[in-house]
């Protein structure tokens, strides 16, 4: 494989490009957090108040349900992403590997379902 040279005791070793794009997810559903995040907080203190009817009227317009929507789904996205590295990383039998990412994959997804259906159904005024 190698000539006993530090390049050559690692060559074949490294990533299988998948890592990268990983990474990239990650910045970019933490930058979108970042920037929705942001803008939930300035639109939530130009609210006069914080009663049930306000909010409602508030989450109706179809910019704020979208801008919502993107919220839950880019923080679930970057949680998934960030508990899944803890995951791969700490946990080393493979059924229990398995069984963590199944149940990391339901809980992500089952939390982001919930959010855009909550969002949904204050939206369309059900």
């Amino acid at each position: 494989m190698g000539n006993g040279t530090s390049v050559g005791r690692v060559r074949g070793l490294g990533s299988a490009h998948s890592g990268s794009h990983h990474w990239l997810l990650q910045r970019f559903t933490a930058i979108g957090n970042l920037v929705l995040t942001s803008w939930l907080a300035v639109s939530l203190m130009a609210l006069p108040n914080f009663s049930y009817i306000t909010l409602r009227d508030w989450i109706i317009s179809p910019v704020t349900s979208t801008g919502l929507a993107l919220f839950v789904i880019s923080t679930f996205w970057h949680a998934r992403l960030g508990l899944q590295v803890v995951v791969e990383d700490y946990v080393h039998e493979a059924g229990a590997k398995f069984a963590a990412m199944t149940a990391l994959n339901l809980d992500a997804f089952g939390g982001a379902a919930y959010g855009l259906f909550s969002i949904l159904r204050l939206a369309l005024g059900a």
